[in-house]
């Protein structure tokens, strides 16, 4: 059995680029804790609080449950649920799942399967940070599930992955004159930048192309806060910052809160700006919440 390859095509509810993140984060969240306790088993309710903040920060904006994929990842195959009456999973419903004393962790296969190949572990998680989440969250979802993916083996994983264009990221940084979008940071070491990356708008994971006209020149705490939907761009190509950010100091106010409302910098005139479809999709899918007034000059 190809574990890689079912972790790839994990059953997701989709419609045009719309994210469901429910499963591959709780599958996360299931192999960090296999790394920590290989027998344990994971009761819905003492992880239901982990898995609604992972939704959260990781999720689209829309209000959902982690009941969804808890009962539903058992169709995939690496799941199975179990309650005080035996097993099977009693439904999709929070208090079905509660007052059933629900209980999940990784099938027997799979779970002799990463016992077998301690290496298969890492590799079943990159292909889900690859496939549903952007290379700037990857460390900080690592982190939040307790585990640390090991390098990606390519032989294994072409099959399930698209290649990037090793060009984009000169292209979008000389259509944006090497200065970050948001801010204006054009740090350099002699003549290489330094800080300065190709951001997606619409993440490459979820088709976004590898064009200028999907991508910003961002200084590295900006991409940051880009993908997590802390900033955003509105239809006037001007920055957009969540309402649910909170910073109280000077830097928090300089560098994120005082950008509401300003014009991005570039592109350069000739270069192809940021496509309508793409702003839509990140504001959709990514962007958190409501945005802020237009800062006060």
């Amino acid at each position: 059995m190809d574990w890689l390859e079912r972790t790839a095509k994990l059953r997701q509810w989709s419609r045009s680029g719309t994210r469901a993140p429910h499963k591959p984060l709780l599958l996360l969240y299931a192999l960090g804790r296999f790394q920590q306790d290989a027998d344990g088993e994971l009761r819905y309710t003492s992880v239901e609080g982990d898995l609604q903040r992972l939704l959260a920060e990781y999720g689209p904006s829309n209000r959902t449950t982690p009941a969804y994929p808890f009962h539903h990842l058992v169709s995939d195959g690496v799941w199975e649920v179990r309650t005080d009456h035996g097993p099977g999973s009693p439904g999709s419903g929070v208090r079905e799942l509660r007052a059933a004393g629900a209980t999940g962790r990784l099938t027997p296969d799979l779970r002799a399967a990463l016992r077998r190949e301690p290496s298969l572990l890492g590799r079943m998680a990159r292909v889900l940070l690859d496939l549903h989440f952007p290379p700037s969250l990857h460390g900080d979802l690592c982190e939040a599930v307790g585990l640390e993916p090991e390098p990606a083996e390519t032989g294994r994983l072409s099959a399930v992955r698209r290649r990037r264009d090793p060009r984009m990221r000169e292209q979008v940084l000389t259509a944006y004159e090497y200065q970050c979008a948001f801010c204006g940071y054009d740090g350099r070491i002699g003549a290489v930048p330094v800080g300065l990356e190709a951001a997606h708008v619409r993440w490459w994971a979820f088709d976004g192309p590898d064009d200028v006209d999907n991508g910003l020149c961002l200084c590295s705490l900006h991409h940051k806060l880009f993908d997590k939907g802390v900033l955003g761009i509105d239809d006037g190509h001007r920055v957009l910052v969540s309402q649910r950010f909170v910073g109280h100091s000077p830097a928090a106010r300089e560098h994120v809160i005082a950008l509401a409302g300003r014009p991005l910098l570039g592109p350069q005139p000739g270069a192809r700006p940021v496509a309508a479809a793409h702003r839509s999709w990140h504001t959709s899918q990514v962007f958190h919440g409501s945005p802020r007034p237009a800062a006060v000059a």
